[in-house]
């Protein structure tokens, strides 16, 4: 049984032809259709009803509706080296939740509350379920995956220091998980680049490939062995290094070659009304905060730090 790369034989959903499935909101009705490839309509997309819109005009949804969302912690090697200075983080891997309720689609707001000072990015491809999945081989697997987004998991780090570790909060609240603009097939997903952009500058930059740590046949198998996955569940399948904090009018994106190109735009909002009046956990900037927050730059390229320096506005 193959676990590591390139594979020896390429799984169906990663043989063409390319296909993407995209979801938008039109008249107010959500519509399903399909990229146009080829031909006179090339980039337009042809709704499941026949008609044709412009691609890039379409507002769009998610492109998924999951019973539950689960990410691996750290599944790339350049994220491992920064954060725990060595190639592997964990022997096996180790997984977190996001709420159904963070999903966004593309070109949505991501909200930034203002008692928050640490808006992380993470670029991410996501793997969404095809179809019920219990108790399988990772050959097997590849059966069960439908396609992949690209994806941004975003994080609140000020909330780092509660939640018992599970980052419920850091990585839940409402607008956090942009992923699109569509689910793709037919794409050998090993030999993509993922990169995440801040203002148009590139901040991370991995081939997929060379990086990956823990395919997604290999978590797929993992977590199905006690968890059921339904069709529509989406697995997010980490990010590489330099993983940093952004503000209010900042745009991120995440593109993926072969997948597509994610947007979303920091939206500033107000505090909670609940936290003004001493509910709950505050917003920390505590050590561990920071730790993540802020990351290791002595650990990243340089060109990463410079860029997201110039994004920011600030002397490169």
């Amino acid at each position: 049984m193959n676990f590591d790369f390139p594979l020896q034989r390429l799984p169906a959903v990663m043989t063409g032809p390319r296909t993407e499935r995209r979801r938008i909101l039109l008249g107010g009705s959500a519509f399903w259709g399909t990229l146009v490839e080829s031909g006179p309509d090339q980039g337009r997309l042809r709704l499941d009803d026949g008609r044709t819109v412009d691609a890039e005009g379409a507002a769009y949804l998610p492109p998924v509706d999951p019973s539950k969302i689960i990410a691996v912690h750290i599944s790339y090697s350049s994220r491992s080296h920064e954060t725990r200075n060595r190639p592997r983080p964990t022997e096996t891997p180790t997984y977190f939740t996001k709420p159904t309720t963070s999903l966004n689609g593309h070109r949505g707001q991501i909200l930034k509350p203002a008692d928050c000072q640490y808006l992380n990015y993470e670029g991410e491809y996501a793997v969404v379920i095809g179809r019920t999945c219990r108790n399988v081989t990772p050959d097997e697997a590849w059966d069960y995956i439908e396609g992949f987004c690209p994806a941004l998991d975003m994080g609140l780090q000020d909330f780092r220091d509660t939640d018992q570790g599970s980052m419920l909060r850091v990585k839940g609240a409402d607008t956090l998980l942009p992923i699109g603009p569509g689910i793709v097939r037919g794409i050998n997903l090993f030999e993509q680049t993922l990169r995440t952009y801040v203002n148009g500058r590139v901040v991370q930059e991995a081939h997929i490939g060379e990086e990956t740590i823990w395919g997604p046949h290999y978590v797929i198998a993992d977590l199905a062995r006690h968890i059921t996955l339904l069709a529509g569940d989406v697995l997010l399948m980490g990010t590489p290094c330099h993983s940093r904090s952004v503000d209010p009018g900042h745009t991120v994106e995440c593109e993926i070659t072969g997948l597509g190109r994610l947007s979303g735009t920091v939206v500033a909002i107000e505090a909670p009304r609940a936290s003004a009046l001493g509910v709950g956990h505050a917003p920390t900037d505590s050590p561990e905060v920071r730790r993540v927050a802020l990351g290791f730059d002595e650990r990243v390229p340089e060109r990463f730090k410079s860029n997201l320096r110039q994004a920011k506005g600030e002397a490169a």
